[in-house]
């Protein structure tokens, strides 16, 4: 893009932290502020203006605080900068800056179109934004276009390497004396972490102006051209599972607050350019927030930039951020649906999803519940009435109880919000406020097809639901521990074990998590032998466990299991949960494998007899499912199953030992 210069205002910061090619990058305050002004047109240097930004402390009297801060003198000072002013804030500093800058061009009357000029992006992306963004502060429209030298000097000498220019580089290039410190020599080894003395941002800066001069006049009779820009604000929009995504512009946030929406993120990214609609919240199996999200930027560069800020503070908590790739960024905030694109195609529309809604809820109870109050304040129109509200279904169509509802302005949202746990029919509702990727995500993950597939209707009706739980042929060499107290640790169950410790194998101990990643009382523990794990579920079970970080103690159940079965758990199913519930005249099951017996009676588990459960006749394909795998099984004894499950089903239990199969 071209843009007319008439100036350029070469800027240079420092903060309290680190420097060169970290500088931002440690969440440091600005504390100088250096800039010289170039007359692009007369090849003139202005004079070099240093502000400096000095925190107010508490011990200030009352008359120095009346003053505004503001100190300013043209003689020379230490640092070699012609006019140096001191402030006491971030705000009142930008703000002096623009005051200073607008009048030193009004004065030169040599034109007024001005734009800022730095040495890479970081003065601008990486300090001034951020900081800004953090404090709540409005950045004067200067700083949201500038010109980057390195950038500049590649357009017009192509064979350097962008990467390894520095102003040193391009002073020796274009023979513009660079009398360089050792301590600041930008191709010498210093620590970036290092703080630089004042003199050298003032240095820095004539450096630079000194190179423009040189690139503006001739053999070079360079034009500034490369117009980099900042983005204002955050662009909602939708996104293609068909759409290219590069691995190279997408990041992972992780530790975002809960009720943190995309603006949030934006806020956090703010000085980097966010793709449109690159900003998706990740939602758990519940589908609720679970403080991630994938970002997808504009190009390889402004992702390099975000990695910077890897536990960066949003609020009082820190965020840390990695690479991800343009396929992780898909699964969130791709879709195919025409309808939601249609519905996500208005733009400036703010949206909020309705959760809890009965599952008989129609367009108009929406519109009603939405509906304007007694007063002006409780205005929450839906933008498009009917067309502004979108249902979430299931593949079979039926309602999930989620909808999404567009709203024309941020008033209206915020008015709708306050309805949030209001009474719709006989429920109450939840509301929040969402995005397009997060529209996106809760359409794909109940529209997507199930993981296994559907078989042929069977000649009945309805079959018994399956058990996804293995075979129960697998060696039983494992222990499952079920209920232990949540402050436990690896020392209070090995100490449960006593004597049986000696046959867990290396790294045996596996504690099973929940999704928030807390303990959820189960552990899984790898036996030398099948034998042992027997021995130690019959003595074990059901006996007390304490902890010492805690004060209660609790009975925990003790099953001998497979392989199979604890691998099935650690890696995030479940064991615990099955459709069909059985009962015996002396006991129920477990949900994963039967107490131990300490009956004479064997239990068909230890007998090895419990071998298939299929629907007789029923199957073409022969495909058997194990519905009986997780339930306990006496010999000489009735089964009994739960009629809402297998009523007016036709079983065959091929169980020996079993004298019938009855329904409930």
């Amino acid at each position: 893009m071209t843009a007319q210069v008439d100036y350029l205002a070469v800027v240079y910061t420092a903060t309290s932290g680190a420097s060169a090619e970290l500088l931002g990058s440690d969440e440091k305050e600005l504390v100088q502020l250096v800039w010289q002004l170039v007359d692009v047109k007369n090849k003139k240097l202005g004079r070099v203006n240093e502000l400096l930004i000095e925190p107010d402390c508490s011990d200030l009297t009352e008359e120095r605080e009346e003053e505004d801060v503001v100190e300013e003198s043209v003689e020379e000072k230490r640092s070699g900068a012609d006019c140096v002013s001191t402030s006491t804030s971030f705000e009142a500093a930008l703000n002096l800056f623009h005051l200073q800058l607008t009048n030193e061009v009004n004065s030169a009357g040599a034109g007024t179109s001005v734009y800022l000029c730095t040495d890479g992006q970081l003065h601008i992306r990486q300090v001034i934004h951020p900081e800004a963004a953090s404090k709540n502060i409005l950045v004067p429209d200067c700083f949201y276009s500038f010109f980057d030298l390195r950038k500049e000097f590649k357009t017009q000498f192509p064979s350097f390497d962008l990467k390894a220019l520095n102003v040193h580089v391009m002073a020796e290039s274009v023979n513009v004396p660079a009398d360089v410190p050792p301590m600041w020599d930008p191709s010498s080894a210093l620590d970036p972490s290092a703080i630089l003395p004042a003199t050298a941002a003032v240095q820095q800066v004539q450096i630079m102006a000194n190179i423009i001069l040189a690139l503006l006049s001739e053999p070079n009779c360079h034009t500034f051209s490369n117009l980099e820009r900042v983005s204002e604000k955050f662009e909602s929009g939708t996104c293609s599972k068909m759409e290219k995504v590069c691995d190279n512009t997408v990041i992972r946030a992780r530790g975002l607050p809960w009720q943190s929406s995309d603006q949030d993120i934006a806020r956090f990214f703010r000085g980097l350019n966010i793709a449109k609609g690159g900003a998706a919240l990740c939602l758990n199996a519940q589908g609720r927030r679970n403080g991630e999200a994938l970002v997808r930027f504009v190009n390889e560069e402004h992702r390099d930039l975000a990695l910077q800020r890897h536990k960066h503070h949003m609020g009082n908590r820190y965020i840390e951020v990695y690479k991800a790739t343009g396929e992780d960024f898909l699964k969130i905030a791709g879709g195919t649906s025409n309808e939601v694109a249609i519905f996500l195609s208005r733009e400036d529309q703010i949206i909020v999803r309705m959760r809890g809604l009965p599952f008989t809820a129609t367009h108009e109870q929406v519109l009603t519940f939405f509906s304007p109050g007694d007063g002006p304040k409780e205005t929450c129109p839906v933008s498009g009435g009917k067309d502004g509200i979108l249902f979430v279904h299931y593949p079979d169509g039926r309602p999930t109880g989620d909808a999404f509802v567009l709203f024309a302005c941020e008033e209206h949202a915020q008015c709708a919000l306050r309805k949030h746990k209001e009474i719709l029919g006989k429920r109450y509702i939840e509301l929040f406020k969402s995005t397009a990727a997060e529209v996106q995500q809760v359409l794909n993950r109940y529209s997507s097809a199930p993981l296994i597939p559907v078989a042929p209707a069977p000649l009945v009706s309805v079959l018994p639901a399956v058990s996804l739980l293995p075979p129960p042929c697998g060696l039983r060499d494992c222990l499952r521990l079920r209920g232990l107290p949540y402050t436990a640790s690896i020392e209070d169950i090995l100490t449960f074990l006593g004597e049986f410790t000696h046959d867990i194998r290396p790294h045996g101990v596996h504690m099973v998590l929940n999704q928030q990643g807390r303990p959820s009382g189960d552990c899984f523990i790898q036996m030398t032998s099948a034998e042992r794990a027997l021995q130690a579920s019959q003595r074990l079970h059901k006996h007390m466990m304490s902890s010492q970080r805690g004060v209660n103690s609790r009975y925990v159940e003790v099953f001998p299991c497979s392989a199979e079965e604890m691998g099935l758990v650690l890696m995030g199913g479940s064991l615990s949960h099955t459709h069909t519930h059985t009962h015996t005249r002396g006991r129920s099951g477990t949900g994963l494998s039967p107490p131990p017996c300490k009956s004479r009676r064997k239990c068909c588990w230890e007998l090895g007899v419990l071998r298939d459960c299929r629907v007789g006749g029923l199957l073409p394909w022969g495909q058997g499912f194990w519905v009986f795998s997780n339930l306990v099984l006496w010999e000489d004894e009735e089964i009994w199953v739960n009629k809402e499950g297998f009523k007016n089903r036709v079983l065959v239990c091929v169980c020996e030992g079993v004298k019938s199969l009855k329904c409930d």
